[in-house]
């Protein structure tokens, strides 16, 4: 029996695939679109470098808000990351869509700000760490609104949340995200399973207080 919060998130994954194929039928005519803005970019209009900054810094600063969770750090991390993308700007070959390289660039931003924070990923000590089976019996979550679960995902300890976050709503990959952080693709997927575990008591504790 697939449980809601598991098939709240394989709707999360079907979208992003859904998306990334769509992406993919259109880069030609995507990267295209861009390209005359992302020229005028490396040759330095600040015209253009305003156009590029108007069209990305919404989903760039979501993508950091949902890593870092502090609104504060996550227009930190958004300022400094454009200021790293009209550096490396001129490296951009479209051979991807410019915002998946700019998300790239946020990313590792926001990794680097967490790994600051010297608690990090205190999660991921054991490098061995197993996939956790899930032991709970059927729950009741339905009607679980994608706003709850976002909103939920701001109580996860940092590396779960980050983990979960990347391939969920992100739609990296177990291998991309070892890559990312620095860690195995098991890890990776040990950490996702404890994230959902984690996240499932969240809503449900969220649920028993809602309905006292």
């Amino acid at each position: 029996m697939i449980r809601p919060l598991e098939k709240k998130a394989d709707e999360f994954r079907k979208q992003n695939k859904t998306t990334s194929r769509r992406q993919k039928n259109i880069t030609l005519d995507y990267a295209s679109t861009h390209q005359d803005i992302v020229e005028k970019c490396k040759a330095g209009n600040q015209q253009a470098q305003f156009e590029l900054y108007r069209l990305y810094s919404k989903a760039m600063y979501n993508v950091s808000l949902r890593m870092v969770k502090d609104e504060l750090d996550a227009e930190d991390i958004l300022q400094n990351s454009f200021v790293d993308i009209f550096t490396k700007l001129d490296s951009f070959k479209f051979q991807s869509s410019v915002g998946a390289w700019m998300k790239r660039i946020v990313v590792n931003n926001c990794i680097n700000f967490l790994k600051r924070k010297k608690v990090f990923f205190q999660e991921f000590e054991d490098q061995h760490a197993q996939n956790i089976p899930d032991t709970k019996g059927p729950e009741n979550n339905a009607g679980l609104s994608v706003n709850a679960v976002k909103r939920a995902l701001f109580e996860l300890p940092d590396g779960y949340r980050v983990v979960f976050s990347l391939y969920m709503l992100e739609g990296y990959d177990h291998k991309e995200i070892g890559n990312i952080l620095g860690v195995t693709e098991a890890t990776s997927k040990s950490q996702y399973s404890r994230a959902k575990r984690k996240l499932r008591d969240i809503l449900d504790t969220q649920k028993l207080v809602s309905n006292f």
